[in-house]
């Protein structure tokens, strides 16, 4: 928690007022036994009417002070908690965006998504409720036990004793029940992901009839929540009997000792009416903190969550924001001696090199897991390269600011992905500012106008109006936008026809001053490409043109064998 205080950094004068604000609410509270004691010794013992009218005003202005304090307290705690949880959620949402591949990889979107919602409200509930009782709670126990003082300092005893034994329950609550909320944030992170899985491939769960499997799976880690949920409320639910017990235990010794006292003289019947009244708010701030306890422990453990994100450093960053200069006469892609590894051990690039020019037509092809997508991720510096050099226009990626590498580049990644809204909102990414009539030139390329003719159209969540070909063709569509000097199409044919696609292809040579990348694994998207990069392992096994790597390249021939006949692979 102390990590996000940054955050409250613009609300110090509603810290500051809010508790004193508290504060002064609980003096007051302080005062009220006091004034009873002077209307019972004074007023009622004496029969002064006039006296109980008096002190009584007093009480009934007491009371209304109080409440004014107390609401601006809640005021100024409402707003702080609203205003830092927004801010943290916002820079939480800001950094999530600047974290690179690998570290999204490694968190999973379920986990970063329950970190967003539910541990910032746990973190909000947390910082209003220490506003409004961390500091009251404790002042009115100590202020209690002080005023007990100064009226019998033996009966005060009675008070320190309760005190202490209320402590030690709180403390043993509070150290016990701190892991079991980390363990039910954690269940509600796989919660999420089998939610989250689901519902995104119900279809495929229905095509294999595996749904009594996955909701054993979900029953099995609602189970472990429910009963990791219901044992720490086992343990909390001990808090409030334990202090009654403590509390209600001291109350009577209160009364038996003070009952003796007051028959001996020494104490007036309206001090035990005191003494009993202190009791009680120490019982009912006791409670209070008991309660706080447990929210600050949920709240500990959900700052805690927060705290790992915002500790994660981006294995990728801008190292300067000022714009590179391209060099003339330089190849568009080139990679030198080039390796990477997720991390894992294993190298899924190794000692890569090749040259890309300008204005040409790339394939990229190679058996499934032999480093495709990952060459290419690269390229865009979705990961760094662990060894080696990666150059765009003969400068190293690693020296361009992000938005000038990637507004240069047009990428149609293999998962289709439209957002909500219309055509034209998802056509406006690359470029906001487009004009209808280069959107529509986009849509032509792509082949998608035949089935859009209203950019005004709707766009479902997920784009799951469209079909798949027709996705892709809208993806395509949308990287077109804007004019790229570099398109990247990652296996984004493999839902159209091959006549759609053949005629796409064709559109999209005709453009001028374009590179074009296609990573495949269909070797009539590329046979004709300037140049092909053959994978196999994570190794450049060749490059050249088809005939030429059919003729020095086996792991080319045997693809092309694979899918071609002998006599159309050698045309």
């Amino acid at each position: 928690m102390l990590k996000l205080r940054r955050f409250l950094a613009d609300y110090k004068l509603q810290l500051i007022v809010g508790p004193l604000c508290k504060l002064f609410e609980a003096v007051l509270e302080l005062l009220a036994p006091l004034v009873m004691a002077e209307i019972i010794d004074n007023g009622i013992l004496i029969g002064n009417t006039d006296y109980v009218l008096k002190m009584g005003a007093v009480l009934v202005l007491l009371g209304v002070v109080g409440l004014s304090s107390a609401l601006v307290c809640q005021y100024m705690a409402s707003y702080t908690s609203q205003g830092a949880g927004t801010k943290i959620r916002t820079a939480l949402f800001e950094h999530i965006g600047k974290l690179s591949h690998k570290e999204l990889d490694k968190i999973g979107t379920p986990s970063l998504i329950t970190r967003m919602t539910s541990d910032i409200n746990a973190v909000q509930a947390n910082i209003a409720m220490t506003m409004r009782l961390l500091l009251r709670a404790p002042f009115l126990i100590i202020g209690a036990l002080v005023m007990a003082c100064f009226i019998d300092l033996k009966i005060s005893l009675i008070f320190f004793g309760a005190a202490l034994c209320i402590g030690a329950i709180l403390f043993v609550v509070m150290t016990r029940s701190l892991p079991f909320y980390k363990r039910i944030q954690k269940t509600l992170d796989r919660i999420s992901l089998l939610t989250r899985e689901n519902l995104s491939g119900n279809r495929v769960i229905r095509a294999f009839s595996k749904q009594k499997e996955q909701q054993k799976s979900f029953e099995k880690q609602t189970e472990e929540l429910s009963k990791t949920t219901v044992r720490v409320g086992r343990l909390s639910a001990l808090l409030n009997p334990a202090t009654y017990v403590v509390a209600y235990s001291a109350i009577v010794l209160i009364l038996w000792f003070g009952g003796h006292q007051v028959n001996s003289g020494e104490l007036l019947s309206g001090d035990i009416v005191a003494l009993t009244s202190y009791m009680t708010q120490i019982l009912l701030a006791m409670i209070v903190l008991a309660d706080l306890v447990v929210l600050l422990s949920r709240g500990v453990a959900s700052g805690a969550r927060i705290s790992e994100i915002f500790d994660i450093k981006p294995s990728v960053e801008e190292l300067s924001d000022k714009e590179v200069a391209p060099i003339d006469n330089a190849p568009k892609i080139e990679f030198k001696d080039v390796t990477f590894s997720y991390g894992d051990g294993d190298n899924e690039l190794e000692n890569i090199s090749f040259k890309i020019e300008k204005n040409s037509v790339v394939g990229i092809i190679g058996t499934t897991g032999s480093g495709k997508s990952t060459l290419i991720s690269l390229i865009n510096r979705y990961y760094d390269a662990c060894s080696g050099e990666v150059f765009v226009d003969g400068v190293n990626v690693r020296e361009y600011p992000f938005s000038q590498l990637r507004s240069q580049i047009g990428e149609v990644p293999q998962k289709s992905v439209l957002f909500s809204g219309t055509i034209r909102s998802n056509m406006l990414w690359q470029k906001p500012d487009a004009a209808d009539d280069e959107i529509w030139a986009a849509l032509r390329i792509a082949k998608a106008d035949g089935f859009i003719n209203d950019l005004d159209k709707e766009v479902s969540q997920g784009g799951t109006n469209f079909s798949g070909g027709q996705r892709q063709r809208l993806c395509i569509a949308r990287a077109l936008v804007g004019e790229p000097r570099l398109i990247i199409l990652d296996d984004s044919f493999s839902a159209l026809d091959f006549a759609t696609e053949k005629a796409l292809r064709q559109e999209l040579i005709k453009r001028e001053n374009t590179t074009i990348i296609i990573v495949t694994q269909r070797l009539s998207s590329i046979m004709n490409a300037d140049k092909i990069l053959v994978l196999e392992d994570g190794r450049l096994e060749g490059e050249g043109t088809h005939n030429e790597l059919l003729e020095s390249c086996p792991a080319y021939r045997e693809i092309c064998l694979s899918q071609l006949g002998e006599k159309e692979a050698a045309v």
